[in-house]
């Protein structure tokens, strides 16, 4: 009975100290990293600021769907295979001997696919669309293919591995939905080749005569 008692007051103490421990300790700093998720580490170090960057840093400016080519006719963007890589680098002899570019052509001689992480993941029951979005804002309201894609993935061509930088939640999703995008130039002439995209009702038309549009709000929409 005295050693249970001896346990109990022992315990007790244990627990008064860890909660003073805790209500002094200052709160852990939420950081981007937290917020965010980790870091991805890729087995190649691919430096997107080299080939999607701008030509006065040095970049080339390559747009993003000539490597991630499903984005414009699938639900997901794609990882560029291999070969994609190999075909251009096989002709660029001055970078061949460069760290990265070696492990490139190990993966190529080897027979390999190269083990990409994906950097970006929904859960299982988010529908997500780069060929509706891609459609809608690139080739419906022609702006430009950097500024579309980095509305989700960030400023990726300052980067080198790409790196989640949006919270890409469903809050953050709705909030989008819930803006009026331009459908009409003034007058009512549609932007690029695109006509009402909602019939169900009819966009609120401004003072200059544009019409707009939000995104739909409906659940089934993005959720299976």
């Amino acid at each position: 009975m005295q050693r249970f008692l001896r346990l109990s007051v022992l315990l007790l103490g244990l627990f008064a100290a860890a909660s003073s421990y805790a209500a002094d300790a200052p709160p852990p700093a939420l950081t981007t990293e937290d917020d965010l998720g980790p870091a991805i580490e890729q087995p190649i170090e691919f430096p997107h600021f080299r080939h999607a960057g701008d030509a006065d840093k040095g970049g080339m400016q390559i747009n993003c769907m000539y490597c991630h080519t499903y984005a414009r006719r699938s639900l997901v963007a794609g990882i560029p295979p291999i070969q994609k890589c190999i075909g251009c680098h096989q002709s660029i002899e001055s970078v061949r001997e460069t760290p990265r570019i070696k492990k490139l052509f190990e993966y190529w001689d080897a027979k390999k696919a190269i083990p990409w992480k994906k950097v970006h993941d929904l859960p299982d029951y988010v529908r997500f669309s780069h060929e509706r979005h891609i459609k809608r804002f690139i080739f419906q309201l022609n702006r430009p293919v950097q500024e579309v894609c980095g509305y989700c993935h960030g400023n990726v061509k300052e980067m080198t591995v790409a790196r989640r930088s949006k919270l890409l939640s469903m809050g953050w999703c709705v909030s989008c939905h819930q803006q009026d995008h331009p459908v009409t130039d003034e007058g009512g002439t549609p932007i690029g080749n695109q006509a009402y995209w909602y019939s169900m009702h009819k966009p609120p038309v401004d003072a200059s005569g544009i019409i707009k549009a939000k995104g739909p709000n409906d659940c089934s929409v993005c959720h299976k």
